[in-house]
């Protein structure tokens, strides 16, 4: 198994990120992988996003970039279906928290390495049959770039998939107002509504890239009974699977 990390060094925070961002997921890094912590949600969605992912487009014996990996849930469970992974992200403790947790599984399959997108762009284009890019572009300085990047980096007729906030009001009670002060899901701070893409704006991104946008899910969560479902609700958080032009 081979989980090294490649680290580039501390350049590789310049350009489109947010160095605020990354230090506060890095300053959460060793919580990652607790299923009740500050990460619970994704711990929750996980399964949702990965069968839905594994539905459009097949993972096992598949080439998969996961950008914006952070700690590798995604990661590791694409792993799991029989892809070979590279995860990429640029906050390195939380690289060093997906490799060690790798390790510690055992999960073969998934290497990491502290690259931005856009570069890996140019040193490894159209190499993969799939990308994925979850919860990542509400928090960088230009969405589009990322979506450009993954446009460059999958084969094709290859998939990409995105996930995001939408901007609008009710995507600001349910995911900032709701998630992180009346049921603290969520960290305080760890959104920016001004940063929260409509799936138009996505769409126009992917088509942009080359990219055919042909499928979008929601994502919705029942406080009652604490548990999330893929819906046709794109209203708060959702999905779109984008396909390359052939």
């Amino acid at each position: 198994m081979n989980t090294a990390i490649l680290d580039i060094g501390a350049s590789s925070r310049a350009g489109n990120a947010d160095p605020a961002e990354l230090d506060k997921f890095s300053a959460l890094a060793h919580r990652w992988w607790d299923p009740a912590s500050e990460f619970a949600s994704l711990h929750a969605i996980n399964p949702l996003r990965l069968d839905w992912i594994d539905g459009v487009a097949a993972l096992a014996g598949r080439q998969v970039l996961d950008v914006g990996c952070g700690g590798g849930i995604l990661a590791e469970s694409m792993a799991g279906r029989g892809a070979q992974v590279l995860g990429i992200d640029l906050a390195e403790k939380l690289l060093k928290v997906a490799q060690l947790h790798a390790l510690e599984s055992q999960t073969a399959g998934v290497t990491y390495r502290a690259v931005a997108v856009e570069a890996l762009a140019d040193e490894m284009p159209a190499r993969f049959d799939t990308v994925t890019c979850m919860e990542m572009l509400e928090h960088v300085p230009d969405p589009a770039s990322v979506v450009r990047a993954c446009g460059r980096l999958v084969k094709p007729g290859g998939w990409c998939f995105f996930s995001t906030l939408n901007r609008n009001p009710k995507a600001f009670i349910g995911a900032i107002v709701g998630a992180e002060y009346l049921l603290r899901l969520l960290p305080r701070g760890t959104h920016d509504w001004a940063r929260f893409i409509r799936p138009n704006e996505l769409a126009r991104f992917c088509r942009e890239a080359g990219l055919d946008p042909r499928h979008a899910r929601g994502l919705t969560y029942n406080p009652v009974t604490r548990h999330y479902r893929l819906t046709g609700d794109t209203g708060i958080n959702y999905m779109i699977a984008a396909r390359r032009n052939a």
